[in-house]
């Protein structure tokens, strides 16, 4: 197996098992993670990382993508990353991508499926599928809303390899720190995640994913409905209640 599925309390760690190839994905190993963000009832949230501290995702497997030689196989390789994306889409918390080195092309792609990203200042991002022969694709759909469309540009056509915090101010990453201080800023975060109501969260989530597809009337519109909704369990009045006692 090269994908390690932990349960850490109400928390899923799941991490990329490939070291050696500075955690690159191939298809065993995409068919994989596939399957590792469909998580229980109580689980509050999801870490992704890969082994050691080198990388993060290195990228696709190039000795298997340079044997396809028929655009059948090259969609069923790629339908396969996507795949793991729409998992961790679909994952109904949220995923926090934790950087800590290498993060290129499929890598990269991943992170941008995830809800969040820490990474560490060391870390090194990049697209670089046209070096190879090959267009960046499916979720570097997602890097316009992220970085905007001249970035999405210079990302993709040029190929760079881009430190961190120029990431970060592009908006990719929501949050940088040394290398020693990733672990305890994942945990931060997952503190927060904790002190919020777990139902609420689901609900934020999805809702959020649904924002991406709609006019801002829907979106809106959307909203109401979610909000309403939320009334059906006792989770409003409780946590409401908690917070009103605690002012007293």
């Amino acid at each position: 197996m090269k994908v390690e599925i932990r349960r850490d309390g109400d928390i899923r760690r799941v991490t990329l098992l490939n070291h050696a190839k500075l955690n690159t994905v191939n298809s065993p190993i995409l068919e994989e993670m596939a399957r590792a963000f469909a998580v229980e009832e109580d689980i509050r949230a999801v870490v992704l990382t890969g082994e050691g501290d080198r990388a993060f995702i290195g990228g696709a497997d190039i000795s298997e993508m340079g044997a396809i030689r028929t655009p059948e196989v090259g969609r069923a390789f790629i339908s396969r990353i996507h795949a793991v994306n729409s998992a961790i889409r679909a994952c109904p918390v949220p995923v926090i991508a934790r950087i800590q080195g290498w993060c290129l092309g499929a890598g990269m792609e991943i992170a941008a499926a995830c809800d969040l990203r820490v990474s560490a200042e060391e870390a090194k991002f990049g697209m670089p599928e046209v070096r190879v022969g090959i267009p960046s694709v499916v979720e570097a759909a997602m890097l316009p809303n992220l970085i905007g469309w001249g970035r999405t540009r210079r990302l993709l056509l040029l190929a760079e390899t881009l430190d961190a915090r120029t990431v970060e101010e592009w908006g990719f990453l929501e949050r940088v720190v040394p290398r020693a201080g990733l672990d305890a800023a994942v945990e931060e975060w997952l503190h927060l995640l904790r002190e919020a109501g777990p139902r609420a969260i689901r609900d934020q989530k999805a809702l959020i994913s649904r924002w991406e597809g709609l006019t801002l009337d829907e979106g809106i519109e959307a909203g109401v409905g979610a909000f309403g909704q939320a009334f059906t369990t006792d989770e409003p009045a409780r946590m409401m209640g908690a917070f009103l006692n605690r002012k007293r």
